[in-house]
């Protein structure tokens, strides 16, 4: 007789570990997609207030965020290249929409499509916060 004899597991034992795998990978993989929603999320935020931060240095130097009315994220302060790569990262997680006026009573907007269909919003009052919907003017709805 073999010393070294070994029963091997039944087909039933094998089905419920399988099971118990494939249950514990959905759920870490419905936690994954959620954690990675809320890391977009929050580069999203990380980028516009880059923007916000920015857009301060642009006044200080140019006297205004824009030279003439601007609906769409670029020309003038959208212009700046810090702004530029800013806008272009924030746009990888979702739409940007971008307002800026002319002159020392000028202001602007940008805000940012988040994941679950609302937006981040950053204007030239210092406002930083959820919204609906995307701003349609130089400050956050």
């Amino acid at each position: 007789m073999n010393r070294y004899h070994f029963r091997g597991f039944t087909l039933i034992e094998l089905l419920v570990v399988i099971a118990i795998i494939g249950i514990l990978s959905a759920v870490v993989l419905a936690s994954l997609n959620t954690a990675r929603s809320k890391g977009n999320d929050a580069a999203m935020k990380a980028n516009l207030d880059t923007i916000r931060k920015q857009a301060v240095i642009y006044f200080n130097d140019n006297g205004q965020y824009a030279a003439t009315d601007l609906s769409a994220c670029s020309g003038d302060l959208f212009s700046d290249q810090t702004v530029v790569a800013a806008i272009t990262a924030a746009g990888t997680s979702g739409a940007v929409t971008c307002f800026a006026t002319a002159g020392e009573a000028g202001g602007y907007a940008v805000a940012g499509q988040l994941k679950d269909g609302s937006y981040w919003c950053v204007d030239s009052k210092g406002v930083a916060r959820g919204a609906p919907t995307a701003p349609t003017g130089v400050t956050c709805p």
